[in-house]
């Protein structure tokens, strides 16, 4: 019994000095999408700004497939020390466990850490579609249903689950063609290969700026501050259609809450540093309040997510094939 007592004493002491010196060497973010998305380049203004709070090298992974789901996979599996962390949005912590037949629970297996920015979705299309407004397009859309191409981050993604639901409200039928992240797609949509897509306003604002998109519409009831000359849906006679990417990080779960602590540290100082939250803003992206920076606030909020998506996804009978 002494004996039992002294090797629990001595794993929690061991446990307590391991979160103390945390981080010792460099920490991974595993973005579960392509190099150049809307993800893929928030996780790197971010782990740019959080190395300075680590003392460490903080490193982006690109891990793709199955929605984002494989990404998340290998973060789950990933040992819970605070060296391999889980970035995600509404698509991959939420859309995916409705979709997917994952081996994990979204819940259970992972530990939050922080909410990081968001961004509604913005309706574009390729250049060479003759639609000028957002009612033209929803015509043009019908006129051809079942011959648009929408490009996708893959099933279950965000751009997947907001044509669905321009689908839902439009009464069209778009074809969606899969890709393994947004940044890939929105390449394709400039050259004119897909027609269409509902795309984070972070990916495509910068093309849209350039011109080289169409934007109809941001899918929120406020316009987008760098980007305001894009009107609302409801302004753009498409009224309620509403959907906001937010993001997060999590860690696996058991995790000690003292490096869970400090990443969530890194993070919130990353989001309040004047240099990064311009860079947030340029792409469109608004930063949560600090009060919604804690990790009981993203678990509160990814669980009223799944709540509030679940049922609408599987009563849309979106699936992963």
């Amino acid at each position: 019994m002494l004996r039992c007592f002294c090797v629990l004493v001595c794993l929690l002491t061991f446990a307590g000095n391991a979160a103390a010196e945390y981080p010792e060497r460099p920490v991974t973010i595993i973005v579960p999408f392509a190099a150049g998305g809307p993800s893929d380049v928030m996780a790197r203004i971010l782990a740019d700004r959080m190395r300075v709070t680590l003392g460490q090298t903080v490193l982006v992974e690109n891990v793709t497939g199955a929605g984002g789901s494989i990404g998340v996979s290998r973060a789950v599996r990933s040992p819970p020390d605070g060296y391999t962390v889980s970035f995600g949005h509404l698509g991959t912590h939420v859309f995916n466990g409705a979709i997917y037949p994952l081996t994990f629970d979204l819940l259970a297996d992972l530990e939050p850490v922080v909410m990081l920015p968001s961004n509604p979705m913005v309706i574009v299309s390729k250049n060479d579609v003759p639609a000028k407004t957002l009612k033209e397009f929803v015509s043009w859309v019908k006129q051809n249903s079942g011959k648009v191409a929408a490009g996708t981050a893959g099933a279950g993604s965000g751009s997947h689950i907001g044509g669905a639901y321009f689908e839902n409200i439009t009464k069209t039928k778009l074809q969606f063609v899969p890709y393994r992240g947004t940044g890939p797609a929105l390449n394709d949509l400039v050259a004119g290969q897909i027609d269409m897509m509902i795309d984070q306003t972070s990916n495509s604002i910068n093309q849209i700026r350039a011109g080289k998109l169409r934007a109809y519409a941001v899918t929120d009831q406020k316009r987008v501050p760098t980007a305001s000359d894009i009107p609302t849906v409801d302004e753009a006679g498409l009224p309620g259609f509403y959907m906001t990417l937010w993001s997060g990080m999590w860690v696996p779960k058991g995790t000690p809450k003292a490096v869970i602590a400090k990443l969530n540290a890194a993070a919130v100082e990353a989001l309040a540093n004047p240099a990064t939250n311009e860079r947030f803003a340029q792409l469109g992206l608004e930063v949560p309040p600090r009060a919604l920076q804690t990790p009981e606030a993203l678990a509160r909020h990814h669980k009223a997510e799944i709540e509030k998506w679940w049922p609408i996804i599987k009563a849309g009978n979106i699936r992963a094939d």
